[in-house]
């Protein structure tokens, strides 16, 4: 993957760049909107809620708790293979959900300077078009990568109950021949759980800090798709 939607130490530049194309920023809302109810109801799964009074016939919460799940678990499914689909056929700015260059010596050199900004050991800010080398780091390692992880245990410990020979048993089943206990798969779908969430955490932290503190808009681009640069922003030290 080429670097060349990239531009780093360019005071000169204003204005805005159509980056972001339609079906990338309905993927964004669409995961962000199926990963929270995935943990919310992930989570009252693996912590079931106390038990309720009355008839159990007359209540299906937990049921209903797991329905969400299993459409919420389709919906980041499906929606991440579009994605990688987009990927291959969209801008150039949408083929940065693939693997990062990191065959390439400017590209490390990048995600430095971009760690050194998140974590407050520098005021100096580069400009990107699309992702900056960290995000897509990023990007790779929990969109897909994790994300392929917690599709792939999830439809396997949702074969357990679809059946012998199911769909579900057929596409996911291998994954009890490399981890045959069905509890540390569970265990490892949770932690998977887990890390997502922080990753989510750590993104709003960024783009959040990106809109503060640098000259270029972090959340509205995907909102409308256009990558705007300001004047308003902390100064490019030479």
């Amino acid at each position: 993957m080429a670097t060349s939607n990239v531009t780093m130490d360019d005071p000169g530049y204003n204005g805005s760049i159509y980056v972001f194309q339609l079906p990338v920023r309905i993927w964004h809302w669409l995961n962000a909107l199926s990963i929270t109810v995935l943990a919310i109801s992930g989570y009252l799964i693996a912590s079931p809620l106390p038990t309720m009074s009355g008839e159990a016939s007359q209540s299906f919460l937990m049921g209903n708790i797991r329905l969400f799940h299993f459409i919420a678990a389709m919906v980041f499914a499906i929606g991440l293979f579009v994605r990688l689909y987009w990927a291959v056929v969209g801008n150039r700015y949408a083929r940065g959900l693939l693997i990062p260059p990191v065959w390439r010596g400017d590209y490390w050199k990048r995600m430095w300077h971009e760690v050194k900004f998140y974590t407050f050991f520098t005021r100096k800010v580069g400009k990107y078009r699309g992702h900056n080398p960290l995000a897509m780091m990023f990007m790779w390692l929990f969109n897909v990568v994790l994300a392929i992880f917690m599709i792939c245990t999830g439809f396997a410990l949702y074969s357990q109950g679809t059946g012998d020979g199911s769909w579900a048993d057929v596409m996911f089943g291998w994954v009890f021949s490399i981890v045959p206990s069905s509890q540390a798969v569970r265990m490892w779908h949770l932690v998977g759980m887990w890390v997502m969430v922080s990753f989510s955490i750590v993104h709003i932290y960024m783009v959040v800090r990106a809109d503060l503190m640098t000259r270029q808009n972090g959340f509205s681009v995907m909102i409308d798709g256009y990558r705007r640069f300001r004047d308003d922003g902390p100064p490019t030290p030479q």
